[in-house]
């Protein structure tokens, strides 16, 4: 490669880095801890609440099935040997048959928590954003990033916003919904795929 082909070669890195790090400087960068603002603010501890009341309700229900299931399975082993073989497995297949009931009742209540706990957050994690991006618009965020999924290793905790995020979620009036971020700046980018408003 020449000399003059070379020097072009940085010439033309350095044009199309510059503008880059000139930006890079403006940016405004910032985190949050989700998972601890969905746990600590109160409507999230109100939710898990009432969740881990249902969860409980329904373990017990099943605990009592259980132990109700394990005490005819002492009874059918110690009468076993005096039952006929046909009425000793029909005896075991019943219970059997009860056994399968109650793991299938557990899994639809497993089930059924899932969707309760998904009806539950919906609408807090839709508040707990619309509080992340008020608070990015009102302090010129250029990024936020959430902590645990977003591959963050290592971030000052001058940059975490966790605790203003929480104080600002639960100073929201509790009937009325999030506030409404301000508008973009004219020149901020939008997605393609964005949600028209």
């Amino acid at each position: 490669m020449s000399l003059r082909s070379t020097l072009a070669a940085v010439a033309a890195t350095l044009t199309l880095a510059l503008p880059l790090a000139a930006s890079a400087q403006n940016m405004k960068l910032g985190y949050v801890d989700y998972q601890r603002v969905l746990l600590e603010v109160e409507d999230g501890k109100s939710a898990k609440t009432r969740l881990q009341k249902w969860l409980d309700d329904r373990q017990k229900e099943i605990d009592k099935e259980q132990e109700s299931l394990r005490k005819e399975k002492e009874l059918l082993d110690k009468q076993a040997s005096a039952m006929s073989e046909d009425t000793r497995m029909q005896k075991a297949s019943e219970l059997q048959k009860k056994v399968i009931d109650l793991t299938q009742k557990w899994d639809r209540y497993r089930a059924e928590a899932a969707n309760r706990e998904r009806q539950e957050m919906e609408p807090i994690i839709g508040k707990i954003d619309q509080v992340i991006e008020s608070i990015a618009r009102r302090d010129g965020f250029t990024f936020i990033f959430e902590k645990r999924d977003s591959g963050l290793v290592y971030a000052q905790t001058q940059y975490d916003l966790t605790n203003e995020v929480m104080r600002s979620y639960n100073a929201l009036p509790k009937s009325a919904p999030a506030p409404k971020a301000a508008p973009a700046p004219k020149d901020a980018p939008v997605a393609k795929d964005a949600p028209k408003k």
